[in-house]
């Protein structure tokens, strides 16, 4: 296959142009990152978007990888002396690995198979004869008589034909052509069928699968996953189910050519090399693509859910108190400044006697007073809800101007434990930085959450069920993805949020903080090329995705390149101002209405610039500094608690999503657990999967349908709410 070919077949599976993948291709060869391509050279890719080119890249990779392998098969079959043309034809013609090593089956390298022996004992030319069916009159056996060879232990004809046998149960199940139509048929309409090998009362997480069977073509990824894992554990033994009788005729079809004195010893052939052979091949083919198919979906799900995650809007410039809740060893306070300094830790205990209660009040009123705090994050792990209770009650007590939220406080414990912890919070014992990452993480999401792996953050579905190394790099792709979009302050970034900038990797994003501790805040975009092993291309690829708000070039906090600022600076003369214009509130807003209104092919022509870049200039300078996420609802806060005795089937509640999985959403209504809205409560009208309804942090108004208190399960609907 050669590039043009790669081109065009990329460019037809996903609808786009032969030129735009091929304009593609060459910037990642160029290793050019997906966020700069996207962001950066929209004219180039004719305005690709980041998903596009992740698809791209993918494929090329796929698709390069091909043809290695056809190279390497080639040359194994001609070292061989097997080489046809016809054989040479498919294999250079196909598109999948499946189907190219479906035709090399036959030629690869293997142990000592029962067919393998029998060849080494000359029985293939009896195999063949046996095979081409043109003999209709004479005994097998007499035949067979031909091939007898003592010293090879062929001792009767019989034990010469069960070699041939051999032979062709083997040679038959490795045709590409009947393993393809039996995949085919094996997907269509065979079944998965699980039942539990272990008594009842050891497999009750899995007694939905005692006695089930489902088509494989229709079982959803979080079943398979389930499956999976019952069989991991040893509690559930799982088979392909299928019709064997049918799949054989269907083999003896594509092999039999008409009657002859050897149709009897042809089927029990080819029925052996089915039981024995290719239809387990292609069980464990089958298993291992739904499990492949699954985790992919498990992934993806997982990834956009954290996306939406650290997408949610930061609720800056508060004063805000975290509190971890506990029992035993209390709950641990933190207060930050809206920068998210530390200016007080301690721990108060809400759980234990009244007198430590009123004590606890007294603490945490004085520290609200103290420092002016206008806002409380509360974890929702374990005492959580009796938190929740006490802050409601101190608000309403005290009439505070104060309010509440419930943080996902997964991966807190994992953070605080961790080498960056002991960095950022040396004097603080491990358990008082849970706290001060729970009231960061709500001023602002991404920088906090960006400390923690992803995998620990807890918005997915079997996630340790799944291919990790997978995960984790889709995960790291999705944090990168949302850290280029929102942008980052150069002089305040952490360098695990630095990290995951466009062109800069950990030991660059070390040197940026050491060379910002040594010679103080940047000046300006241009001196990132001081720092050391940030050259040129690196500068090229991070410098439009950070930002300096202290700049004295007002450029240098938007998302406008340093190679496009002559280009904004011309754009601004067309609009009639400069660069200083920028600086002064009311030529700024002048600047804004100027630019929102402003004929961007007009511009682009009289300035010979690629439309897509003035577009995006244009939209900067209308909001220099403007963080993407604004345009995203806040966070739901409250001041007064609800209580599980509140929730009446019938009754409407405010939620927030907490996480979306293949079989419904997961909702925080204020209580220690979360509701959950299945699937089929989520819309009247037809939708794939759940995230094309909602979304992590969406703000939605949901039904209560039942409450069961003794399992602890609050089942809401969506679809039932009524209209307004």
């Amino acid at each position: 296959m050669q590039l043009t070919e790669i081109t065009a077949l990329i460019a037809r599976e996903l609808g786009i142009r032969p030129q735009q993948v091929a304009a593609t291709a060459k910037l990642l060869d160029e290793e050019n990152t997906v966020p700069f391509i996207a962001r950066y050279r929209k004219e180039v890719t004719g305005e690709l978007n980041e998903e596009q080119i992740r698809s791209v890249m993918e494929r090329l990779q796929y698709l390069r990888n091909l043809i290695k392998r056809q190279e390497e098969i080639l040359a194994s079959i001609e070292e061989q002396g097997k080489m046809t043309p016809e054989l040479m034809g498919a294999i250079t013609a196909t598109t999948k690995l499946q189907d190219l090593e479906d035709l090399y089956l036959p030629f690869r390298p293997k142990k000592r198979t029962r067919a393998q022996i029998a060849r080494e004992k000359g029985l293939e030319p009896l195999a063949e004869l046996i095979l081409a069916q043109e003999m209709i009159d004479g005994d097998p056996l007499v035949l067979a008589a031909a091939y007898l060879n003592p010293e090879k232990e062929i001792n009767t004809p019989e034990t010469a034909l069960a070699g041939a046998m051999d032979v062709i149960a083997e040679s038959v199940s490795e045709r590409a052509d009947i393993r393809a139509q039996l995949r085919k048929q094996l997907w269509t309409n065979s079944e998965i069928a699980t039942k539990l090998a272990v008594p009842e009362e050891e497999g009750k997480e899995f007694l939905n699968y005692k006695e089930y069977h489902e088509p494989v073509k229709r079982m959803p990824s979080h079943r398979i996953l389930a499956v999976n894992r019952g069989e991991k554990k040893g509690v559930l033994k799982v088979h392909l189910q299928t019709d064997h009788d049918a799949n054989t005729a269907l083999i003896v079809r594509q092999t039999k050519k008409g009657a002859s004195i050897f149709s009897d010893l042809l089927l029990t052939a080819i029925t052996d090399g089915y039981k024995r052979l290719l239809f387990p091949a292609l069980e464990r083919e089958i298993r291992s693509q739904l499990t492949e198919n699954a985790e992919k979906q498990a992934i993806r799900v997982f990834g956009l859910n954290l996306r939406q995650l650290l997408l949610q809007p930061p609720l800056a410039g508060h004063v805000a108190i975290g509190l971890d809740p506990g029992y035993r060893t209390g709950c641990k306070v933190a207060v930050v400044s809206p920068t998210g300094r530390v200016l007080e830790t301690g721990a108060i205990y809400i759980t234990m006697s009244d007198a430590q209660r009123e004590k606890a009040a007294e603490v945490l009123l004085a520290a609200i007073r103290r420092h002016n705090v206008t806002l409380i994050s509360i974890g929702n792990g374990t005492a959580s809800y009796e938190t929740e209770e006490f802050v409601a009650r101190l608000i309403q007590t005290h009439n505070l101007n104060v309010h509440y939220l419930i943080a996902n406080e997964a991966g807190a414990s994992v953070y605080s434990a961790s080498k960056l912890a002991k960095e950022e919070l040396p004097d603080l014992d491990v358990s008082l930085r849970g706290a001060v990452s729970i009231a960061r993480r709500i001023q602002d999401p991404l920088a906090e959450l960006v400390k923690i792996d992803p995998k620990s953050i807890g918005v997915g579905q079997y996630q340790h069920d799944v291919n990790q190394k997978e995960l984790e790099k889709t995960l790291s792709t999705v944090v990168e993805s949302g850290v280029n979009h929102v942008g980052v302050e150069l002089n305040t970034a952490s360098v695990e949020l630095l990290k995951y900038v466009s062109g800069i990797n950990a030991s660059v994003a070390k040197n940026i903080v050491s060379f910002r501790d040594q010679h103080g805040s940047f000046a300006s975009r241009s001196q990132l090329l001081k720092v050391p092993r940030l050259g040129q291309a690196s500068f090229t690829q991070c410098a439009g995705f950070l930002r300096l708000a202290g700049s004295d070039h007002p450029l240098d906090n938007t998302p406008v390149h340093p190679e496009s600022y002559a280009l904004a600076e011309a754009i601004l003369g067309k609009l009639g101002y400069s660069l200083k214009n920028l600086q002064n509130k009311e030529t700024l807003r002048l600047i804004q209405e100027k630019a929102a209104v402003a004929d961007v092919s007009r511009l682009a022509a009289e300035l010979a610039a690629g439309e897509p870049t003035v577009r995006d200039i244009l939209a900067a300078l209308a909001k220099p500094g403007r963080d993407p996420r604004e345009d995203l609802p806040a966070p739901l806060t409250r001041k007064n608690i609800v209580k599980l005795s509140d929730l009446m089937p019938g009754s409407v509640v405010k939620g927030t999503v907490h996480n979306v999985t293949d079989f419904g959403v997961f909702v925080d209504i204020g209580i220690k657990t979360n509701g959950l809205i299945h699937r089929s409560e989520l819309s009247h009208k037809p939708f794939r999967h759940p995230l094309d309804i909602v979304s992590v942090g969406d703000i939605i108004d949901c039904m209560i349908l039942s409450v069961d208190e003794a399992r602890g399960r609050i089942a809401l609907s969506l679809k039932q709410v009524p209209k307004e």
